[in-house]
C-alpha cells in the first residue's frame, strides 16, 4: 500500500493544470449506453474511478479504448451484450449505478447491484428508483440487485424531486432521453455537471433544455448518434489547489479552471485573505507567506453554495486561520472523519454532530495521518504541506480515486511530496 510524505514549509509557485472533472466523466461514461454509435470523450480524467467505470462498461458490451497521450476515450457500445451490473464491480464506487438508467432507457430491462453505503454516509438511491417508477419502468429490489424493466419503453413523466439530489437529477436525465414524450425535472440540482452532461447529451442528439437551473425539459428521441465532447474542468480539483496554494503559501496559476463554477470558494477564499483573480483561461491564488489567514465561518450547501466536496480542504486551511471559524455541514453525515486526523498535527477541532468548531493555531507539526475518504485525504496532503517537519499520508488509494498526478503537480510548483511504497518506507 502507497503513502505519500511531505516535507512542509516550502511556498507553491508556477502552473498547475486542471483537468477533467471526475464528478462529470463518470455519468459521461454512462452515457455511452444510450448509443450503438461511438461516443468520444476528451479532456478524461485517468483516475482509479473512471477506471473502474470503464471495465463496467466492458462488462456490459462496450468496446473501449483510451488515448491517454491526449485524454481522450472512446466507447463504442455497439451491442450491449449484459444487462447486468454485478455486486463486485458495484461495489468499488457508487457512480457506477447509473449505468441503471441507460441500460433501461435502450435494452428494456437492467439488474443492477445496490451500491450500498459509504465512508461519508448512505446515500441513498430512493430518488432515482421513483423517477424511473414515474416513468413508468417496474422496480424490484431482490438480494441486493434492483431488478428494472419498462419492455414497452419509458414514457415522459413530471418528476418533482423532494430535495435538491445531484446523482438522482443526472440519472433521471440519462434514461429521460430515449423516454416517448417530455419529461421534466423540478428542484434539480443547478452543478456545473449537470449542464456538462446536458450538452453531451445535445450532441448525441438529444434535446435537453434548462440544466443548470432548477427545471430541466427534456423531449424524448427515439435513438442517439455518436459524438465528441470535451469533460468539464473539474471545480473540485481546481478548489483543492487553491486551497493547497493558500495554506502552502505562493503564486500559483490553475490552467483551465472555471472562475463561473467556483463563486462560493472563490468568495471564501478572499474572506481569509487570498487574492483570487480570473487569469486567461484560469485562476490566479496569490497569498503571501508572512502573516496569518483570518477565520470566516462557512457552511456547504447545493450549487452555487460552497460544495461539499471542499468542505474538508477548507478546514485543513482553517486550522491554521487567526480565530474561530465555524463549518456546518449540511450535505452528507459523517463528513468530518477527517479533523481527528488533523488534530495529529495540532489542529484544534471540536465537532458537534453536523457543525465542527475550528479554533486556529500558530503552525501545524508533521505527524503520521491516516486517509478515511478522498476529500479528507486530500485534506491532509494540504495541512502537511503548511505543517513543520515530514507529514506521511496513509491510505492515498482514496486519492487515486479523484486525483491524476498529484505529487507531480505539486511537485512542479515546488512542493516537497514523494509517494512511498510500504517496503520502502520500512
Amino acid at each position: 500500500m502507497d503513502r505519500i510524505v511531505i516535507t512542509g514549509g516550502a511556498p507553491l509557485n508556477g502552473t498547475i493544470p486542471i483537468f477533467g472533472a471526475k464528478n462529470s466523466a463518470l455519468k459521461l461514461q454512462a452515457a455511452s449506453l444510450l448509443s450503438a454509435e461511438p461516443l468520444m470523450l476528451e479532456n478524461m480524467p485517468d483516475l482509479a474511478d473512471t477506471r473502474f467505470m470503464a471495465q463496467l462498461l466492458i462488462t456490459l458490451g462496450v468496446d473501449v479504448t483510451w488515448i491517454k497521450e491526449t485524454h481522450t476515450l472512446r466507447l463504442h457500445a455497439a451491442d450491449i451484450v449484459s444487462t447486468i451490473a454485478p455486486y463486485d464491480q458495484v461495489r468499488k464506487m457508487r457512480a457506477s449505478f447509473n449505468v441503471l438508467g441507460p441500460l433501461l432507457a435502450r435494452a428494456g430491462h437492467a439488474t443492477v447491484s445496490l451500491p450500498g453505503g459509504c465512508a461519508i454516509g448512505a446515500r441513498p438511491v430512493d430518488l432515482h428508483l421513483k423517477a424511473f417508477e414515474a416513468m413508468g419502468a417496474d422496480i424490484v429490489i431482490e438480494q441486493g440487485y434492483v431488478k428494472a424493466a419498462a419492455l414497452r419503453g419509458l414514457k415522459g413523466a413530471e418528476i418533482d424531486f423532494p430535495f435538491v439530489s445531484v446523482g438522482a437529477t443526472e440519472h433521471a436525465m440519462l434514461a429521460a432521453v430515449l423516454a416517448k414524450g417530455d419529461t421534466v425535472l423540478k428542484n434539480a440540482a443547478r452543478e456545473p455537471e449537470i449542464a456538462d452532461l446536458a450538452d453531451c447529451l445535445n450532441a448525441m442528439g438529444a434535446k435537453v433544455e434548462g440544466a443548470g437551473t432548477s427545471e430541466i425539459r427534456i423531449q424524448g428521441v427515439t435513438s442517439l448518434s455518436g459524438a465528441k465532447h470535451a469533460v468539464v474542468a473539474d471545480r473540485i480539483e481546481a478548489g483543492t489547489y487553491a486551497m493547497a496554494a493558500a495554506a502552502a503559501g505562493g503564486n500559483v496559476l490553475l490552467s483551465g479552471a472555471r472562475f463561473e463554477h467556483l463563486g462560493a470558494m472563490i468568495k471564501f477564499l478572499r474572506d481569509v485573505g487570498v487574492t483570487v483573480e480570473a487569469e486567461g483561461r484560469g485562476l490566479r491564488i496569490v497569498r503571501k507567506v508572512n502573516g496569518r489567514l483570518k477565520a470566516t465561518d462557512f457552511e456547504t450547501e447545493a450549487f452555487p453554495g460552497f460544495p461539499t466536496d471542499l468542505q474538508a480542504q477548507a478546514m485543513a486551511l482553517m486550522s491554521l486561520a487567526e480565530g474561530r471559524s465555524r463549518i456546518k455541514e449540511t450535505i452528507f453525515e459523517n463528513r468530518f472523519m477527517h479533523a481527528p486526523e488533523l488534530a495529529r498535527l495540532g489542529a484544534q477541532i471540536a465537532v458537534h454532530g453536523n457543525e465542527a468548531i475550528v479554533t486556529g493555531v500558530d503552525k501545524l507539526i508533521g505527524a503520521p495521518v491516516m486517509a478515511t475518504d478522498l476529500r479528507a485525504s486530500v485534506s491532509l496532503v494540504i495541512a502537511g504541506l503548511a505543517a513543520e517537519g515530514e507529514t506521511a499520508v496513509n491510505r492515498v488509494y482514496h486519492l487515486d480515486r479523484g486525483f491524476e498526478k498529484l505529487e507531480a503537480k505539486l511537485v512542479g510548483v515546488g512542493a516537497q511530496v514523494a509517494r512511498q511504497r510500504e517496503e520502502e518506507a520500512a
